[in-house]
C-alpha cells in the first residue's frame, strides 16, 4: 500500500484495518484446526464418516448437490469493502459537496462569504477529526463534504466575479484531471513507485514551505498582491504562481494515484466494508485540493484582465 501521501490512507488506523491477516500456522508436528493425521476417524466414528458434521449427515443427496452448486459468497456478502462501495460513497460525498456549493452560490454575497469562512474553518476541523478517528463516521464525513461545499462555493463566487467563467473552467479541469489519472492508473502506465514517492515527498515539503512563507508575507503586508509571491514575483515574465500552480496540480494528481493504490490494496486485503467511507473521504479531500489549485492557477493566468 502506498504510504507517505494522503494522510488519511497512510495513517495508522486505515493501514491496520486494511492489512490482510496472516494465514494461521499450526505448531510443528501438529495438524491445523484439530484435524486427525492421515484422515483417520475419531473414536466411535464409522469409516467413511470423517469430516461430516451432523448437519451434513441429515441432508439428502439432492440438498447437498444444491448446496455445492450455489455461487460462492462475494466480498459484499461477507461485509468486505468493494469498488462499488467506494464509488457509491464517494458519489454521495461529492453530491453533498455540490449541494453545499450551490447554497453558497445562491445566498446573498455577504452570507456566502460567511459560509465560505465557516466552511474553511469547520472543514479543516472535521478533516482532522475524521483523519485521526479510529472508526469512520459517515455523519462526520458527510458533514465535512457539506462544509467544503460552502468553502468552494464561496471561493468560486468571489473568483468568478473577478474572472467570469473561471468556476466552470475549474470544474471541467478537475474532472478532466481525475478522469485521465484514473485511466492511466487502470492501464498500469502510472504507478506509485518508490522513486516517485520520494520525489512526491520532497516536492510536497517544498510546496508547504512556499505556501507558509507566502501566507506570512501576505499577513505582514510584505507583499500586496492578492496571491502574494505567486503574482508579485516573475520568472522570464511569467508569474511564479504559474509554475507553483502546475507543480501543485501535478502533486494533487499523483496523490490521486496513491489514493487509488491504497484503495486497491485495501480491497485486495479484504478490508471491512465500513472503511469504504474512509476511502470516499480520502478521495474527496484530494479532489477538493485539486479543484482549489486549478481555480487558483486559472485566476493567476487571467490576472491581467
Amino acid at each position: 500500500m502506498a504510504t507517505g501521501g494522503n494522510p488519511i490512507f497512510s495513517g495508522k488506523n486505515f493501514r491496520e484495518a486494511t492489512q490482510a491477516p496472516p494465514a494461521p500456522q499450526a505448531p510443528y508436528g501438529q495438524n491445523p484446526y484439530g484435524q486427525n493425521p492421515y484422515g483417520q476417524n475419531t473414536y466411535g466414528q464409522a469409516p467413511g464418516q470423517g469430516g461430516w458434521n451432523s448437519a451434513q449427515q441429515g441432508m439428502t443427496q439432492e440438498q447437498l448437490q444444491d448446496l455445492y452448486n450455489r455461487p460462492a459468497a462475494g466480498p459484499a456478502d461477507i461485509g468486505r469493502m468493494t469498488y462499488d462501495d467506494v464509488i457509491v460513497k464517494t458519489a454521495g460525498c461529492l453530491g453533498i459537496l455540490v449541494v453545499g456549493a450551490a447554497v453558497a452560490l445562491a445566498v446573498p454575497q455577504g452570507t456566502g462569504s460567511m459560509l465560505m469562512i465557516l466552511g474553511a474553518l469547520g472543514g479543516f476541523a472535521l478533516a482532522m477529526v475524521n483523519t485521526f478517528k479510529k472508526q469512520p463516521s459517515p455523519g462526520l464525513i458527510l458533514a465535512y463534504a457539506l462544509l467544503e461545499g460552502f468553502f468552494l462555493g464561496g471561493l468560486t463566487r468571489i473568483l468568478d466575479n473577478l474572472f467570469p467563467g473561471v468556476g466552470i473552467q475549474a470544474v471541467v479541469g478537475t474532472l478532466s484531471v481525475f478522469a485521465v489519472t484514473l485511466v492511466l492508473f487502470k492501464s498500469g502506465k502510472v504507478r506509485a513507485t518508490p522513486k516517485l514517492m520520494r520525489f512526491f515527498l520532497i516536492a510536497m515539503i517544498g510546496y508547504a514551505v512556499f505556501a507558509l512563507v507566502n501566507v506570512v508575507m501576505m499577513m505582514t503586508g510584505a507583499v500586496n498582491s492578492p496571491f502574494g509571491l505567486s503574482t508579485s514575483v516573475e520568472i522570464m515574465g511569467i508569474p511564479l504562481g504559474v509554475f507553483i500552480g502546475f507543480l501543485a496540480i501535478g502533486l494533487a494528481a499523483f496523490s490521486l494515484i496513491m489514493d487509488f493504490t491504497s484503495i486497491e490494496a485495501a480491497i485486495s486485503a479484504g478490508a471491512p466494508q465500513r472503511f469504504s467511507w474512509t476511502a470516499a473521504f480520502g478521495l474527496t479531500v484530494t479532489l477538493v485540493w485539486l479543484y482549489v489549485e486549478i481555480i487558483r492557477l486559472l485566476a493567476i493566468l487571467r490576472g491581467d484582465e
